[in-house]
């Protein structure tokens, strides 16, 4: 009971501070909502809100944490540097069904089977996040995002009384087997984060931790259930089938896709190489090209590793192939006659594609399988220009 005044208390101070009240009449339901996968890269992994719904009082509201502001201070920036600042945004459910309605997006919902004090301390806690002073937080994908605060809201409010079983999970998976789930292998948004991603996202997840994509929330509140006068209840007292999705997305054409690019680049170094061996020299254009883009690519790789804060670019393994001075050998296998250390430095790279080699068979880090194509033709170019170099 004390629980309850202390509930209704700051719920009515938090009312009296924005203007808004929930009167909670017997029809007043709270529900996690949870949205499928869209077409560009960001909206591929779906999305999850809350929704307070009375229709005896015409509220219908939605609690949205995915909302960043592309027009605050030093964004771009901020975003380089992994300090992406998102913010706990409210508004009609209406414009928020018809926003997914029109990109032809599949919405559930699943009313939770809550009592009128949980309802309210739920909402208490939600009203209190959605202050100007409270809405913001530091986003990250894998720990702290839209999805995993619907599991932190409710195991907060909801604490001992709610239990999830893990049953949600029949096989952990790893972060980036997770990510790949809601990826074509074959797109560049796939490619993109197995380069930009580290070692440290292929650890298997724990159950919890899978929550950081909307699917396994609405699996792990599908089987949670809550405490109610010392029985345990189902969390989810119905599920509703908001929106269907419509067929017809558009994906990338497969003649441009990554191992399509990747294939053709690849035969282009190996005939070339072919080429000059027939014709005993060396192509240095297409050597200082190879050195120069892998060079940028790792020096890239190596900011995101260490002048960042983005957890998950740490301990990046790309860059044994993307290796930041090979700016320097770019430019040395340029002249006629490189230095004599240019032979030694293209060994050296053989050495890391053998080390790749071992990262990837050990599991230490998966590598992009549509990179293969041009792995190859780099190896065998390496081995072309070390022995001419001799």
């Amino acid at each position: 009971m004390r629980t309850f005044l202390y509930s209704l208390f700051l719920l009515l101070c938090i009312v009296t501070a924005q203007g808004q009240s929930y009167p909670f009449s017997e029809d007043t339901r709270i529900s996690v909502l949870t949205m499928g996968p869209g077409t560009d890269l960001a909206e591929k992994f779906g999305h999850s809100a809350f929704r307070i719904n009375d229709p005896v009082s015409g509220i219908d509201v939605i609690y949205n944490y995915g909302v960043f502001d592309f027009e605050a201070p030093n964004f771009l920036l901020n975003f380089a540097k992994g300090k992406m600042i998102y913010k706990l945004d409210t508004g009609k459910y209406a414009l928020y069904k018809n926003y997914y309605a029109s990109q032809g997006r599949w919405m559930k919902e699943q009313v939770l089977n809550l009592s009128q004090e949980e309802m309210i301390v739920v909402a208490t806690y939600l009203q209190n996040n959605a202050k100007p002073e409270n809405s913001t937080y530091l986003y990250d994908f894998f720990y702290d995002n839209c999805a995993t605060k619907m599991r932190d809201v409710l195991e907060i409010s909801l604490r001992d009384d709610l239990t999830v079983s893990d049953a949600y999970v029949p096989e952990q998976f790893t972060f980036r087997q997770l990510i790949q789930q809601k990826l074509n292998a074959n797109s560049w948004g796939s490619i993109g984060i197995d380069i930009a991603l580290g070692s440290i996202i292929d650890r298997t997840a724990t159950p919890s931790q899978h929550q950081f994509l909307p699917d396994y929330v609405y699996e792990a509140t599908k089987e949670a259930t809550i405490n109610h006068n010392g029985v345990d209840v189902p969390l989810v007292l119905k599920e509703n089938e908001l929106l269907i999705k419509k067929e017809g997305l558009t994906e990338l054409s497969f003649l441009w896709s990554p191992l399509v690019i990747f294939s053709l680049i690849a035969l282009f170094i190996l005939y070339t190489t072919y080429k000059d061996n027939k014709q005993q020299t060396r192509s240095r254009f297409l050597d200082f090209t190879l050195l120069s883009i892998t060079g940028l690519a790792g020096l890239l790789l190596f900011l995101l590793w260490t002048a960042t804060d983005h957890t998950a670019t740490a301990n990046n393994y790309n860059m044994l192939w993307a290796f930041p001075l090979n700016l320097i050998l770019g430019f040395a296998l340029l002249k006629k006659s490189p230095p004599r250390w240019s032979r030694k430095y293209v060994f050296f790279l053989l050495v890391l594609f053998s080390l790749l080699s071992i990262h990837w068979i050990s599991g230490v880090q998966v590598f992009a399988p549509t990179l293969i194509p041009l792995f190859i033709a780099l190896i065998l170019r390496y081995v072309y220009v070390w022995r001419f170099l001799k």
